[in-house]
């Protein structure tokens, strides 16, 4: 019998609510037990591991960051994809920020194959269709949204831009519409 209600749906959720709470790195099997007051053996039947539970933790991320970005950008193309794409990360970040950073956790090849992971990629590659970009060209503006989406959010969270001014809403904003006004006329290779 599943001791305090344990069952990996349930450590998985609280294991992502602790990441909000305490970081992402600061979660572990043993931070886990103590939240639902048991033994880290007692979670083992469900878990196998710290590590499996900060895999699970990171698909669980992946999935939510879908869910949000498919109703974000449905029916929308171009600009208005894009920006409702990169406000779903970044919005997701700001609510969820131990969770944003187990979505970027490194998965092993056949588990990051059926992940979530693949629908983001076929999200940003739909809303690139719409730029028109063809092979390799579109990998690279994968790579450069990814980037770009991953390293203003982290910069933002880390508190890097706010020492200064304009805000950083006016930045992110023009951010994405340099990115816009960079796929429309994306460099000849």
């Amino acid at each position: 019998m599943a001791r305090a209600g344990l069952t990996p749906e349930r450590l998985t959720r609280a294991g992502a609510e602790l990441a909000d709470e305490v970081g992402f790195d600061h979660v572990t099997a043993s931070a886990l037990a103590r939240r639902f007051d048991v033994k880290v053996a007692s979670l083992y039947s469900h878990v196998r591991n710290s590590e499996d539970l900060r895999t699970r933790i990171a698909l669980l991320a992946l999935e939510e960051l879908a869910d949000r970005a498919s109703e974000a950008v449905a029916g929308r193309a171009g600009k208005d994809a894009l920006s409702a794409l990169a406000n779903v990360y970044r919005d997701y970040a700001r609510e969820h920020p131990g969770r944003y950073t187990a979505a970027q956790l490194r998965l092993d090849p056949q588990t990051a194959a059926a992940s979530a992971g693949v629908r983001h990629a076929r999200m940003t590659r739909a809303i690139l269709r719409g730029y028109d970009l063809a092979e390799p060209d579109q990998t690279h503006a994968v790579r450069l949204l990814g980037s770009v989406f991953h390293g203003y959010v982290t910069l933002e969270m880390g508190g890097g831009f706010s020492h200064s001014a304009p805000d950083t809403q006016e930045t992110w904003t023009r951010t994405l519409d340099a990115l816009d006004a960079l796929l429309r006329n994306w460099p000849a290779a």
